[in-house]
């Protein structure tokens, strides 16, 4: 089932509600630039095996509506809110990729987690993507800079030298256009807004704060969110489990997709 759920005035939220009758749900965010159709090989498979899984597109992004403003982490945290309010979700797992699993992490210190019984955050864009002065496991800011450079430039070629950064393997020509795809469906101005946003914004008080069982995928090769990261947010979340993906970059989903399933539905049934 398909949805569009008004967050604010002019502004519509897309979800994809797949297989709604099941007993457990799993509210999924992507990641920049990326839409809710990055999970596709969870979404063919995790149904079947009972459970309901919710895609949302954030603001700006797939088919969402695109407005000009409204890309900090609070109003998508917010966004997030909205939806849960929406479909009555309760007692659920919130999980979010790259900068999704950010925007997730927000929205649990934001809203002290409400209606959700497990997290999980996969190649998560936390607590800070970017190298400060008194965190040296980031990206260096000026990379992320050309980025926004380049989004207003040629948003286009921007997509297509971004692509291999986010898998471990050289990619195929197929996979590479499939992730243009994906990007080029969103707003010019949301992709450097969201990109400015996670240059610019951390969350290192809100992990702390964080009171669910807590699954932390990442794979060992990301080029993006570096793997450090993971193990900064293990040791700031209490009550949380990393799992390291040898043979996979930033998109461990796509990837190493038969152990990220499984890692998955062993942290909903057991942990």
């Amino acid at each position: 089932m398909e949805y569009t759920i008004k967050t604010e005035q002019d502004v519509n939220i897309y979800v994809n509600d797949i297989n709604p009758y099941g007993k457990k749900v799993i509210l999924f965010v992507h990641g920049w630039p990326l839409s809710h159709r990055a999970f596709e090989y969870q979404f063919n498979v995790l149904p079947k095996m009972g459970y309901r899984c919710i895609g949302m597109d954030t603001r700006g992004f797939g088919n969402s509506s695109k407005p000009f403003w409204g890309y900090n982490y609070n109003r998508l945290a917010e966004d997030v809110r909205c939806v849960v309010d929406s479909l009555k979700l309760r007692n659920f797992v919130l999980a979010g990729h790259s900068m999704g699993g950010a925007t997730v992490i927000r929205y649990m210190s934001l809203f002290k987690g409400y209606g959700v019984s497990k997290l999980a955050l996969f190649a998560a864009a936390a607590p800070s993507l970017t190298m400060r002065p008194d965190f040296p496991y980031g990206l260096p800011k000026e990379d992320i800079t050309k980025i926004i450079n380049s989004v207003y430039d040629n948003r286009p070629q921007m997509l297509l030298d971004t692509a291999p950064m986010f898998f471990f393997k050289p990619i195929t020509k197929a996979l590479s256009d499939w992730f243009f795809q994906l990007g080029f469906m969103a707003a010019n101005w949301a992709t450097a807004e969201c990109a400015k946003t996670f240059r610019d914004e951390s969350l290192f008080n809100d992990l702390p704060q964080i009171q669910v069982p807590t699954l932390i995928l990442h794979g060992i090769h990301d080029r993006v969110c570096l793997f450090p990261l993971a193990k900064v947010m293990e040791k700031s979340i209490k009550n949380s489990r990393l799992v390291p993906f040898e043979y996979s970059g930033h998109s461990l989903f796509f990837e190493e997709k038969d152990k990220f399933n499984m890692e998955l539905v062993k942290f909903i049934e057991h942990f």
